[in-house]
Order: structure tokens, then C-alpha cells, then sequence
């Protein structure tokens, strides 16, 4: 520096020189520097005599910092949630890994991609031991097993598509690591220039201002380099606010910066401590740490202490309630272990009791699946027992396969006999699929498909074929039995059509007012109704209408309503015979009837006995003439279900005549 410039700048006072002596604030993290130390003594001091804050939470800052110095998105990537990934199938866990390396950076997902990784091959090797054991119980040989994945082949396509982009991401970043460091410690080099430079104060100023912007936005460097390199950087900004201390204005100006902006990281830190979401909370306040380490200068004597023990105090408040939260879910974890044995304890009591009975044994199967889904479903453990228990785990359900594959080795004579019964089975449905009694042939079809549930197992090498056989010869008989359904059903669809237009025209009918005329036009009607055959079941109402009709011309006539019954009944009669069962139909039918005329029987005794209570009464009693009017009632109805059944009685001996008829001319 020239001797002008020099007097231009004012003795440095006795403590002045002492704050140059002594050693670098502690919560700067810098290191303690003398001013009289020779240039290689500066170029070496990041890796000299260095002090660190001696708190764990600073020093975990200071070691998350150093490890995102690689990435310059940190904050997006701290942010990813962590799902319960241990609660996820297979087929989740591979959608959740497509996601990540979809729409994430490929840096921020490491984590994520690792615990997605051993989620899902703890899964698989279940999932394969179980397929392993169903082959070998099969009877296949274990040496023969193979199993074709899509899960496992997706996951392994997502999971190198990943490795490929990370692969290319540190690639590229490692070129421009290395230019950055050179460019940072260039800027160091400025730096450590700028208290030997011969020019004006403000000049110099200006020029270390420019040199700080330029350090905020040189780009991210290698971690394992980055506490040294601030450190060095830092040890000279302390070095040049030494010197600047000559000049006092230019000075203080930059401490009441430095300590307006670090009194607003305070504040943010002092709200951070109320943050309800401690994770995000730390991940600020790792922020917030690195912005007052790296881009804001030191403040006056009279506040570095005071205002990096506010600093200190509300970081020791978030790291506190950080520690309570993973003390709470450690000890979550422990109970999801004690959990996790407890299950693995049932499943080993069963795999030391299995049955040696099939049903019995197919509950025992049921229940170590819900125990395995338990298992899976009963969180995080320890990290440190998470491969012990997982092993423990794996071990108790092989057992039990073990044990459960040693008993079905033990039925292959079971299964052949099985595959004899099936056989049987097959052979009589090739034999009825062509066939037209329909009645009988579909009960037996239905009847041997119920008995092909009913036969356990067969060897797997018979068991496809022979279900498909079995399943087309049914298939068969049933889809001509549906078209001849089909075809009844177009044929009822015209006799529909052809009873509506007959309604219509019934619905014109005038009588003439001669009894024995009207009757016989009615009985036309009724004989012509009947030629009209089977109408769908859903459009049975039809015959409603028509007896509706019919009732209203017999009342019209004077007839009553048993009398019309009785007419009617040829009707019923004729509908009785166009039934497939007309046998059972006309059982049925006089059952019914039988029922009724016990029915009439029982209330003509009831009301008569009634009447006995009225001995003394007068006939002319309206609750007398209201008991003889429905007595009265009941014995018309009991004439008429009489007549009735003596007309079903005739249609049936007809029908066994024909029968009769019918076997004396085959023989």
C-alpha cells in the first residue's frame, strides 16, 4: 500500500489490534488467525488449528449442509414425504418407484429408491418362496421351479432406467464440480489480494463486495471439499473486515447489515421453534444456517455474542423437539417389534402343530396368511433389527411350508384317486351333451357339476385339461338347452301378441240378453283363449285381463262368482297341461285345492258354532244375519272347489289313461 494512502487512514487503536490477534468469533465458525502470520501460514489455515461449535445439532447442520453443497435444488428434495412403503404391495411399490423417477431429480430420490428397493425385494423372495412351495406341493421338482415375474420385471426396468439417470447426472455433475471449486478458490485468492492492493479504500470495498455476490453464485462443489473451502473463504472475509476496521464507516455500515439480516434469521428461527411440522422446521433452519454462514458477514463486538446465542437458543429448541420426536418414534418402533415377534411366534406355533388333516390344515394355510398380511402391515422396526427380524420372519413361514409340503407329498394317492372320480365325471357329461330330455339331463348335468366341486385336488399335469374338457362338454349341453329356451321364447312372444289382439276383441263382445246364447258365445271365447298356448312369464298379466273381461260379461248375465269360477276353470285346466311337469302340476293343483275345501270346511263349522252362541237371538239380529250370510258365502265356495276337483280328478285319470295307453302299445 502506498505511504499516501497510508496517512490517508487512521491508527488503528490499541484494542482494535487486539480484535485483529485474537481469535475468530466461535459461532462464525472461523478459525483463530494472528495478524503478523506469513502468506503460507494463510494459505494453510483451513487445515490448521480449526474450532468448531461444540453442540451435536450444529454439527449435524453443519454435516447435512456440506452434503447438499453437491445439489443445488436441496430444499424440493428434502421435501419429498416418505410414505409408509412397508405397508405397500409389490405392484404399488413399482408404481411408486415409476413416479419417483418420473417426475422427481433423479439426486433428490436416494433415499426414497433405496428403501422402495429393499421393500420390494423382501417381498418378492417371500412372495417367490411361496410359489416355489406350491410347486414342489404340486409334486414338481425343486430343481425344475422357474417363475416369470411382470412385478419383479417392471421393478428391475424402472429400477436401471434410475441408475442410468443417476449415473448420468454425476457424470456431468463431476466437470462442473471441479470448475467450480477452481473458480472458488480463485475467488479466495482475490480475496487474500485485497488487503495488499495499492487503491482507493472505497475501491477496495467495492471490489470485495463484487467478490462476495460472486461466491453466492459460483455453483455447487464436491462435499468432502466444502467446510474447508468456506472455512478458508471465511478465515479471509474475517481478514478483510480486519483491515476494513481502519476504516470505520465503511465498516459499520456492512455490521448493521449483517446484523439486520441475521436479527431476521433470528426471528425466523425463534418462529421455526413453534413450527408444528418438525421436519420441515429443521430442514429451514438448515437454510437458514447455511445463508448466515455463506452469504452474511459478521456483525459489531457488541452484538456477536448476543445475537448468535438468540440463534443458538432457538436452534437448540428445534433440535430438542426434534430429539423428543424420534425418542416417541423409536419407541413406536419398539412396539411394532414386539408386534412383529409376537406374530412370528404364532406363526412358529403353528408351523409346530400342523394338521395332518386337509381341511384343518387349509385353515392353518388361512390363518399364517393373516399373519404374514399382519406382519407386513405392523410398521417400521428398529433399523438395526430390521434384517434379524426379517430373517426370523422368513424362517418361520419356510418352516411351516415345509411342514405343510410334507403332508401333501403324502396324498398323491388321494389326488389319483381324485383324478379317477373326475375321469368318471368327464365320461358322463360327453355322454349327456347331446342329449334332449331336457328335464332329466339338466338336473344330472347340474347334479355332476356339483359333484366335480366336491373332489379335491388332482395332479397339476391332468388338472387344466381336464377341467377344460369338462367344462366344454357342460358349456355345450347348456348353450343348445339356452337356444331352445330362446326359441320358446319367440314362440310365447307371439302367443302374447296373439292373446292382446284377442283382448281386444273380447273387449267389443255385446250380449244379447239371451242366457243360453251369451254362455255359449263366452265358452267360444274361453275354447279359443286356450288354443293360444304359453305367453312370457312376465306378461302373465294377460290372463288377467281376459278373466277380468269374462267376469264382468258373467256378472253382467247374472252369474255369480262361484258359478264363473267354475267356468273359468277350463281355462286353469288347460294351462295345467301345457306345463313341462303336467304330472306334478296337477298334483300340486289338487293339493291346493284340497287345502281349500279343509279351509271352507273349518270356517262353515267355526260360524256355526257361533251361531250356537245366538240360540236365544232373533234371526232378524243383524249380527245373526251377517253369520248366516257368510256361512252361507263358504258353502257356495265349498261347492264350487268341489266341482272343481272333481274336474282336476277327471283330467287326471284322462292323463294316466293315456300313459296306460301309450305302454301297452310299446310292448
Amino acid at each position: 500500500m502506498s505511504e499516501e494512502k497510508k496517512q490517508q487512514l487512521p491508527e488503528t487503536s490499541k484494542e482494535e489490534k487486539t480484535i485483529i490477534k485474537s481469535t475468530v468469533n466461535l459461532e462464525e465458525g472461523t478459525v483463530e488467525k494472528n495478524e503478523t502470520s506469513t502468506e503460507s501460514q494463510k494459505d494453510s489455515i483451513a487445515d490448521q488449528n480449526t474450532i468448531v461449535v461444540e453442540t451435536d445439532v450444529i454439527n449435524e447442520i453443519d454435516d447435512s449442509n456440506a452434503e447438499d453443497a453437491e445439489d443445488t435444488d436441496t430444499v424440493k428434495r428434502h421435501e419429498i414425504p416418505m410414505p409408509e412403503y412397508h405397508e405397500m404391495s409389490m405392484e404399488n411399490l413399482v408404481g411408486e418407484l415409476q413416479r419417483l423417477v418420473k417426475n422427481e431429480k433423479v439426486q433428490a430420490i436416494r433415499k426414497h429408491v433405496d428403501t422402495i428397493k429393499d421393500e420390494f425385494n423382501q417381498k418378492f423372495d417371500e412372495f417367490l418362496e411361496g410359489k416355489k412351495e406350491e410347486f414342489i406341493t404340486s409334486g414338481g421338482n425343486e430343481i425344475d421351479f422357474r417363475y416369470n415375474s411382470v412385478a419383479k420385471r417392471q421393478f428391475n426396468e424402472v429400477y436401471n432406467e434410475y441408475r442410468e439417470k443417476r449415473n448420468q447426472h454425476y457424470k456431468s455433475l463431476e466437470k462442473s464440480h471441479k470448475e467450480n471449486l477452481a473458480y472458488r478458490l480463485d475467488l479466495i485468492e482475490q480475496l487474500k489480494a485485497l488487503v495488499n492492493v495499492e487503491e482507493d479504500i472505497n475501491t477496495t470495498y467495492n471490489n470485495f463486495k463484487d467478490i462476495q455476490a460472486k461466491w453466492r453464485h459460483a455453483g455447487p462443489i464436491p462435499k468432502a471439499d466444502y467446510n474447508n473451502v468456506w472455512k478458508t473463504y471465511h478465515h479471509h472475509i474475517e481478514i478483510f473486515y480486519d483491515f476494513l476496521n481502519i476504516n470505520r464507516e465503511l465498516r459499520d455500515l456492512d455490521f448493521k447489515h449483517n446484523l439486520e439480516e441475521k436479527s431476521k434469521i433470528v426471528a425466523r428461527a425463534e418462529e421455526l421453534a413453534k413450527e408444528p411440522d418438525l421436519n420441515r422446521a429443521f430442514r429451514e433452519l438448515q437454510v437458514l444456517h447455511k445463508i448466515w454462514k455463506e452469504d452474511l458477514g459478521p456483525v459489531g463486538k457488541d452484538h456477536r455474542e448476543d445475537i448468535w446465542d438468540k440463534f443458538s437458543a432457538a436452534t437448540k429448541t428445534i433440535h430438542e423437539r426434534r430429539q423428543d420426536f424420534f425418542k416417541n418414534l423409536d419407541k413406536i418402533k419398539e412396539k411394532n417389534l414386539a408386534r412383529k415377534n409376537a406374530l412370528i411366534e404364532d406363526i412358529n406355533n403353528i408351523s409346530a402343530n400342523v394338521s395332518s388333516n386337509h381341511g384343518t390344515l387349509q385353515q392353518q394355510i388361512k390363518k399364517i396368511e393373516e399373519l404374514r398380511d399382519a406382519f407386513f402391515k405392523a410398521g417400521q422396526v428398529p433399523q438395526k433389527l430390521n434384517s434379524k427380524t426379517w430373517n426370523s420372519f422368513k424362517t418361520a413361514v419356510r418352516n411351516f411350508n415345509q411342514n405343510k409340503n410334507a403332508f401333501y407329498k403324502n396324498l398323491k394317492k388321494d389326488q389319483q384317486e381324485n383324478l379317477d372320480k373326475k375321469r368318471a365325471l368327464l365320461e358322463v357329461a360327453l355322454s349327456l351333451k347331446e342329449s334332449e330330455d331336457w328335464d332329466s339331463t339338466t338336473s344330472e348335468m347340474k347334479r355332476i357339476q356339483g359333484e366335480w366341486k366336491k373332489v379335491g385336488h388332482v395332479p397339476r399335469k391332468y388338472s387344466d385339461k381336464l377341467w377344460k374338457d369338462f367344462k366344454n362338454a357342460c358349456n355345450h349341453y347348456f348353450d343348445r338347452l339356452n337356444a331352445l329356451k330362446n326359441d320358446a321364447f319367440k314362440e310365447e312372444e307371439a302367443n302374447y301378441k296373439q292373446k292382446d289382439a284377442f283382448i281386444e276383441r273380447l273387449k267389443s263382445f255385446e250380449l244379447s240378453g239371451e242366457k243360453e246364447k251369451d254362455l255359449a258365445s263366452i265358452k267360444e271365447f274361453s275354447e279359443e283363449w286356450k288354443t293360444y298356448g304359453r305367453v312370457p312369464f312376465k306378461k302373465k298379466n294377460i290372463n288377467q285381463k281376459f278373466d277380468k273381461i269374462i267376469d264382468a260379461l258373467f256378472q253382467k248375465m247374472g252369474i255369480s262368482k262361484q258359478q264363473s269360477e267354475l267356468l273359468k276353470y277350463g281355462n286353469k285346466i288347460q294351462q295345467l297341461t301345457d306345463t313341462d311337469n303336467k304330472e306334478r302340476a296337477i298334483q300340486n293343483e289338487r293339493t291346493f285345492i284340497r287345502k281349500k275345501i279343509d279351509e271352507s270346511k273349518d270356517e262353515i263349522r267355526q260360524l256355526e258354532n257361533n251361531l250356537d252362541f245366538f240360540s236365544n237371538a232373533s234371526e232378524s239380529n243383524p249380527i245373526v244375519q251377517d253369520v248366516i250370510k257368510r256361512v252361507n258365502q263358504h258353502k257356495e265356495s265349498l261347492a264350487a272347489w268341489k266341482a272343481k276337483l272333481k274336474k282336476l280328478n277327471i283330467l287326471k285319470n284322462n292323463l294316466e289313461k293315456d300313459v296306460e295307453d301309450i305302454e301297452n302299445s310299446e310292448e
